[in-house]
């Protein structure tokens, strides 16, 4: 055994079952790619301060779960806990938003890190595919994303999941509710650091998941009762886009996220199969994040989907995805000679978009054939001495076990047609 591990709330991904997740990624990046999304990667280190303006100070991300270091130069980084900030902040400093074509669309897909308590579907690695739109706002973007990740989940095979809707009114409406909700939470029996986040950021106690939190909340101040009559009609049309659209959703009016820019439209995906992390992705319209971390006005929209839960949610429902062979052709050469010969001819195939492997090392015919078993080939091509005396190569069908002998130079172009 190897000396080290894993470290702790993380995890390896190897194969077979890291072929889900590649399917996972490519499921939620293809209806992007297909609506004018352009591929983005950023680093996975930033600026401390480029989350604690953008994510928020008073967030559990930022006062407890960032990963943060000090370079030998004395900056302050952090790993990024989140893709938006950024991704947001790659656009303004490449000048995207200038480009004249707004808004600016982009998905990226990576690793996220938060000190958190290790349980099922919750790590301090993880892997998520997000996708933004930034520098327009317009109730059809907001419809527009959220009806792509359920496009994505469904093109999965995901059933059993749930869209959650609300609105968090802006910067003109928001004030008056959040007054509202300070002057109620004040009088509640709350922690100390509670009472604080009371004073920062009321709208965070709201997403509090402490059963005694909860039970006290009942009587809590709405935020439709506050909402001006644009966030009321800005809403309205996102709810009606998407169900006319066919985009089941139910509206949650306690559903706040837990990041601080978020404006406007909220939503989360949850899936009932994963018990207390049911979230497997989430988003919303963040307005004023752009002036939050130094740029102009950019009003935008985005979401990050998680990978690992929904790799769970697929578990969950039973779900098993149609994946490519990862090696449709397996050649066994017998003597030296024929390694040579059959080298080139998967090398041939290979060329040709054929996925191919190769008995390597020697082996004899009984070990190699267990490997071309083991690999999941469809076909094999076997060939030693004689065959190679009469121009031929012995082509096995491994659902049928028949055997037939094939010329050589007609092998990779038989195995071509026989593939389809």
């Amino acid at each position: 055994m190897s000396t080290f591990q894993a470290p702790k709330g993380t995890y390896d991904l190897t194969p077979p079952r890291s072929a889900t997740f590649l399917a996972v990624r490519e499921a939620i990046s293809a209806p992007l790619r297909d609506s004018g999304y352009g591929y983005i990667e950023t680093p996975g280190f930033e600026n401390v301060e480029l989350f604690a303006r953008g994510v928020g100070e008073s967030t559990d991300i930022v006062t407890k779960e960032m990963y943060t270091l000090t370079t030998k130069g004395g900056d302050q980084l952090a790993l990024r806990p989140e893709g938006t900030a950024s991704v947001l902040r790659a656009a303004l400093e490449g000048n995207l938003h200038k480009a004249g074509n707004l808004p600016v669309k982009l998905w990226y897909s990576g690793s996220y890190y938060r000190y958190e308590r290790p349980q099922a579907g919750r790590y301090r690695h993880f892997s998520q595919v997000g996708a933004e739109a930034i520098g327009t706002e317009d109730p059809v973007l907001d419809a527009e994303l959220i009806i792509l990740a359920d496009q994505a989940y469904r093109s999965l095979g995901l059933r059993e999941f749930r869209i959650l809707l609300n609105s968090l009114g802006d910067k003109e409406c928001r004030p008056a509710y959040r007054e509202a909700l300070q002057s109620f939470l004040r009088d509640l029996d709350l922690d100390e650091e509670t009472r604080r986040r009371i004073e920062i950021n009321p709208l965070r106690v709201l997403d509090d998941k402490r059963a005694d939190v909860q039970k006290q909340l009942a009587g809590a101040p709405k935020l439709r009762d506050h909402l001006c009559d644009p966030c009321k009609a800005y809403h309205e049309e996102v709810r009606a886009l998407l169900t006319a659209a066919g985009v089941a959703f139910e509206d949650d009016e306690k559903l706040v996220r837990g990041l601080d820019y978020y404006t406007r439209t909220t939503f989360e995906f949850v899936h009932d199969g994963l018990g207390s992390q049911s979230a497997v992705g989430g988003g919303g319209r963040y307005d004023g994040l752009s002036e939050m971390i130094g740029g102009p006005e950019l009003p935008s929209v985005g979401w990050a989907l998680g990978v690992d839960r929904m790799v769970l949610a697929l578990e969950a429902e039973g779900v098993e995805l149609d994946l490519p062979a990862t090696t449709s052709v397996y050649a066994v050469p017998l003597g030296e000679e024929a390694r040579r010969v059959l080298f080139g001819v998967v090398t041939e195939l290979r060329r040709a978009g054929i996925a191919a492997d190769f008995a390597f090392g020697g082996r004899g015919l009984k070990g190699a054939m267990k490997s071309a078993n083991r690999s999941g080939a469809r076909y094999t091509l076997v060939a030693g001495e004689r065959d190679l005396a009469e121009g031929v190569v012995q082509l096995k069908d491994m659902e049928s076990g028949e055997q037939t002998a094939v010329p050589l130079a007609e092998a990779a172009a038989e195995l071509a047609k026989r593939l389809g």
